[in-house]
């Protein structure tokens, strides 16, 4: 594997609110955006490094998109407590409230959320060790 960036892309109808919640709910950086290419507006969001990002797009007509499920999953890993805290805080004080998840794996040790388009992520109490 020869790679060195990866970035996973998803359309939504309801970019600025989607961007709000990943940007300002969640803490990420918005990376790049772009408006009007070919019909498509879109953003790009990530962690520090840009090696791993989101993209979200949005087409100029309103597009049929697939439904999520309970079990699609953006997980983001917290190695403090205090980190852990003060993300489910500050989603909390943008107006998320936590939902239940639906695989039992996540209880206890994390806590999960829906997006504007009701995709869900996970905050976890502790960094994923393969």
């Amino acid at each position: 594997m020869k790679a060195v960036q990866f970035r996973v892309a998803r359309p939504t109808n309801r970019l600025k609110q989607i961007v709000r919640f990943y940007n300002e709910g969640i803490g990420l950086n918005i990376l790049g955006q772009f408006e009007n290419h070919e019909g498509y507006d879109g953003v790009m969001l990530g962690l520090p490094g840009k090696t791993y990002h989101l993209e979200f797009t949005q087409h100029i007509k309103e597009a049929v998109l697939a439904e999520p499920t309970k079990e699609n999953l953006l997980v983001l890993y917290y190695d403090k407590i205090e980190d852990y805290n003060e993300a489910n805080d500050r989603l909390k004080s943008f107006g998320a409230m936590p939902v239940e998840p639906e695989n039992p794996y996540w209880k206890d040790k994390s806590t999960t959320y829906e997006d504007p388009d009701g995709w869900r992520v996970i905050l976890f109490n502790g960094v994923f060790n393969p």
